[in-house]
């Protein structure tokens, strides 16, 4: 035992190599660093920097242009990303504290079949409005008519209008007050009345124990998919952006939107909304990301047949950024189901009547 454990203890002494031995080694280093037509790919990926990695990439890799609707006889300005040329108009309303460019990877897919808007609501992202913090149902809903109005005048396309948590809400607040004849659709995106409403005794918790400074812009989508609110990065990198501001006086970036200061619309955004989309005249379709978040009403009306439902696996709360593709998929296949068409609703059997043009 002890001749081992002196031998473990000894150091070992370098060889004494001839003059000859090191030319021949350093001769054979240099063979070894020569270039090699098999060395095209290195043997381990170089190691992604995490500014690199979180990095922020441009909309317009996504979006074919952005614009700003001007509301008349006001001073609001709302802020939109379109996609698309042809077909029924999908109308992308967001939710709280997200902005128009979270459905920016969605709109890639989508556009070749559908023309597709997303607004920058009041309060968020680009949108410029008299009063950031009513975020009122009402005001909400008829920012969406004044915009459309203001895009398409009296003879609107078919609309298609989705809408995520807040936005669903938004939605479907616009489609019950039937105030857009030519409405096609109806997508809502995770938002359940009675879940909604349980967790607001939560909100104000929630929003207070979020990061609230960011000393760049890599470092909030590094907090948005690390804290698991988003789960895809790319989409992270493309919408993170749009949610923030800079703050002059602290030297970094902060929330754009002030949520914790809207506390006295949120129960106005999600009261009665399951009896709002269930008797809303037009086809409907409710992704959500559990089966866990449906309540009563809604499970009632399910049986019945009177909505289309779709449980989004492996995807967090914004299903559109987590799983842009199945996501696009859905919204393109409910619109042929349905037979939307770019100037409304389709029926098999029903000829239109052709307009003779001067």
């Amino acid at each position: 035992m002890e001749d081992s454990s002196a031998t473990a203890n000894l150091t070992s002494v370098p060889e004494e190599t001839s003059e000859e031995d090191q030319n021949h080694n350093t001769a054979t280093d240099s063979v070894n660093k020569l270039p090699s037509a098999f060395s095209s790919k290195p043997d381990r990926p170089p190691i992604q920097v995490s500014s690199q990695k979180y990095a922020p990439i441009d909309w317009s890799g996504y979006f074919d242009k952005e614009d700003d609707v001007h509301i008349q006889d006001s001073n609001d300005v709302f802020h939109i990303y379109t996609a698309g040329t042809e077909g029924p108009v999908v109308f992308c309303i967001h939710g709280g504290g997200y902005s128009g460019l979270s459905f920016a990877l969605s709109a890639s897919k989508m556009k070749e079949k559908a023309r597709v808007v997303a607004i920058d609501l009041r309060g968020h992202g680009k949108s410029s409005t008299e009063d950031e913090l009513n975020l009122s149902i009402e005001t909400l809903c008829n920012d969406v008519l004044a915009v459309l109005k203001t895009m398409y005048g009296d003879s609107p396309p078919a609309i298609v209008l989705v809408g995520h948590s807040m936005g669903g809400s938004v939605a479907v607040h616009v489609a019950a007050k039937k105030a857009l004849p030519s409405l096609a659709g109806l997508i809502v995106v995770d938002v359940v009345e009675g879940t909604a409403m349980a967790s607001l005794v939560h909100m104000q918790k929630i929003l207070s124990n979020r990061l609230q400074h960011f000393s760049s812009i890599e470092k909030a989508i590094e907090w948005s998919v690390k804290g698991g609110s988003l789960r895809n990065i790319e989409s992270a990198q493309v919408s993170i952006p749009g949610t923030l501001k800079y703050d002059e006086a602290k030297k970094c970036y902060t929330h754009r939107a002030r949520l914790e200061e809207t506390e006295q619309y949120w129960r106005g955004w999600y009261e009665g909304l399951s009896e709002k989309f269930l008797s809303s005249p037009v086809p409907k379709i409710l992704l959500l990301a559990g089966t866990d978040r449906l309540d009563r009403t809604l499970t009632i009306g399910q049986m019945q047949g009177k909505f289309q439902m779709v449980v989004v696996r492996h995807t967090g709360h914004a299903i559109q950024e987590d799983v842009p593709e199945e996501f696009a998929t859905l919204v393109l296949n409910f619109i042929h189901r349905n037979r939307i068409g770019p100037r409304g609703v389709e029926i098999p059997g029903i000829l239109r009547p052709s307009v003779s043009k001067p």
